[in-house]
């Protein structure tokens, strides 16, 4: 289980339970909490095993969820038994569980912090708390110094060093947020103010506008014909948990998700310079500001200037403009050659999601997705797309319900079922194959050439050199059967850095094979970093935008990998789901 993406609600939050009806989402989170808790006290780990086979049941479940409790037929669902019945019934009546509230208050505060730090589940640190008595990070931390672990059973000095790695990585991101959690709470506080009597213009800015992966906070820029009375109705909005500081052009507060937000207000005719300004990267502005003084100019927050004399420019365009360079769009200002670019009028014409024909790397019911592959089809034909690419674990992923050989012919024939059905949409079969430690593929090759497409890799042995783990990839790329590489660096954001590996050499090798790197639209990877997808365009390799969806929802990622994929300077004819149906069975079929 992977503790950083699945625990958003155990550490350190209450789960907030609706007085009237406990859904059964808050009812799997609570099981699958308990499941982690059980874990961390050393029980039996059936025990825990069976709390996580319930949530996961729930998780599958299509019947009406609170029908079955008032009937109490949730014990007719496999997996649950008699005591989880008793238990979730409880919860649901009651609006609590007692055995929860008890077996949190059993486990030390800092243990739930320490299922933070990467690599670090609740196994060991049970053991950690029974051999040295460690409840908190900084004792952990203290203990790691002073090489406590490295004759500790299970342990050892390279588990150590990792550890202390992770502990300098927890320090270090616990003031950044995914661009997914912080662009929906700025579009929030956008909607809110955008109503005001007094707001001229206003924008979201920093990095934010710019789609990074990370932000540290939100920065919002407005124009007003009333700074006070718009400061002082930031300050008051439903949304804020404290105000940090409050002046008539700046108000600085702290949100109720954790979540910092700045509102900066200038004057109208100042707007434009100021929305530049705060959403250009440091070096985007520098390289700007240089530019500005070779023609004889000034530029920073407040205009651009001719000796005393401010250019009127009541846009951004015409900033651009008036320093003879075609508009920058907002994800490129980082100061990777946009401005040059610019300059010679070769900007590249970004991708949108408008541009999405179909979706790759798809899973179901069949391995580890939630949802059954017509509910995802339907899904799909109502969100517009055209075709899809189902692609659920090979099995060598036995973790994650990998299809066995029995399991893809039925899952095919499925297929061909629902095609029919759902004539011209288009299902392509898939397999999201593991690649093993020595390079080769899951399955021989006569299970391998039954699907339209194979998406190779990477979920084991993470430990591997770069020189190993790049030979590895390089072997799958090479495999005639392999179509794109998933996830090419393994990375979380804010959770696990990305495996030694040198993705420039694995770049020029799926040019020289022909093989699709993908852009992971999980807001927790998105990997291919948008660095190397410049990279990747300069050698001409296809990219593929692809959600990695686990249910229904997830389908809608692909936008976060929209951004990702503008800031990597990509267009429409860079992007394999950008063709439209008949070209993708073209391009599948003849590579």
């Amino acid at each position: 289980m992977r503790y950083a993406l699945e625990l958003s609600v155990i550490n350190h939050q209450q789960l907030i339970i609706c007085e009237k009806m406990v859904t059964k989402e808050a009812v799997i989170k609570i099981l699958e909490e308990i499941a982690i808790l059980l874990e961390l006290t050393g029980e039996n780990p059936f025990k825990s095993r069976a709390y996580q086979n319930a949530a996961r049941n729930l998780e599958k479940l299509d019947t009406d969820f609170n029908e079955l409790v008032q009937r109490d037929k949730l014990s007719e669902i496999e997996g649950i038994g008699e005591a989880i019945n008793k238990k979730i019934k409880e919860l649901v009546e009651t609006g609590g569980l007692n055995y929860y509230e008890t077996l949190k208050a059993s486990i030390p505060p800092g243990h739930l912090d320490m299922l933070k730090i990467s690599g670090l589940g609740p196994k060991k640190i049970h053991a950690l708390y029974e051999q040295l008595g460690i409840k908190t990070i900084g004792e952990l931390e203290y203990a790691c110094h002073e090489n406590r672990l490295v004759d500790l059973k299970g342990f050892g000095k390279k588990t150590q060093e990792n550890i202390l790695a992770g502990i300098e990585r927890l320090k270090l991101y616990q003031e950044r947020r995914l661009y997914a959690e912080v662009a929906d709470k700025a579009q929030e506080l956008l909607d809110s103010l955008k109503g005001h009597k007094d707001i001229l213009a206003i924008s979201i800015a920093g990095s934010l506008r710019r789609g990074n992966e990370t932000v540290k906070d939100i920065d919002i820029l407005a124009s007003s014909s009333n700074p006070g009375k718009l400061a002082l109705a930031f300050a008051e909005l439903d949304q804020v948990a404290s105000v940090i500081a409050h002046g008539d052009t700046k108000v600085s507060v702290t949100l109720k998700s954790g979540i910092n937000a700045d509102l900066r207000i200038v004057d109208e005719n100042e707007f434009p310079y100021a929305l530049h300004h705060f959403t250009g990267s440091k070096e985007h502005n520098t390289a700007m500001r240089g530019r500005a003084k070779d023609m004889g100019l000034k530029m920073n927050e407040y205009g651009l200037f001719q000796g005393e004399k401010n250019i009127v420019c009541r846009s951004e365009e015409e900033i651009f403009a008036a320093l003879g360079l075609s508009f920058i769009p907002p994800e490129l200002r980082e100061n990777m050659g946009e401005i040059e670019a610019a300059a010679a009028r070769t900007l590249p014409d970004l991708i949108t999601e408008e541009d999405i024909q179909g979706l790759f790397h798809i899973h179901t019911n069949f391995s580890d997705g939630t949802d059954t592959l017509e509910g995802i089809v339907q899904t799909a034909k109502d969100l517009g797309f055209k075709y899809i690419g189902i692609s659920d674990h090979s099995r060598q992923a036995f973790y994650a319900g990998g299809l066995k050989v029995e399991d893809i012919q039925r899952q095919h024939e499925l297929i061909d079922n629902l095609n029919n059905k759902h004539a011209p949409f288009y299902i392509f079969k898939g397999i999201e194959s593991d690649i093993l430690p020595d390079g080769a593929l899951d399955y021989d090759e006569e299970v391998l050439a039954k699907f339209d497409f194979v998406i190779a890799a990477v979920h084991s042995n993470f430990n591997m050199s770069a020189e190993e783990m790049t030979g590895r990839i390089e072997k799958a790329l090479k495999n005639p059967f392999t179509t794109m590489l998933a996830h090419p660096t393994g990375r979380l954001l804010l959770s696990r850095e990305p495996y030694s590996v040198n993705i420039m050499e694995i770049i020029d090798t799926a040019a020289q094979f022909g093989k699709i790197l993908e852009l992971n639209a999980n807001p927790h990877r998105l990997d291919l970093d948008w660095r190397n997808c410049i990279h990747a365009k300069k050698k001409g390799v296809k990219i593929a935008i692809n959600p990695d969806a686990h249910h229904i929802e997830g389908l809608r990622h692909t936008s976060f990998g929209i951004k990702i994929a503008r800031k990597g300077w990509l267009e429409k004819g860079d992007c394999l789901n950008c063709l439209n149906l008949e070209d993708v069975k073209t391009y599948l079929r003849d590579n």
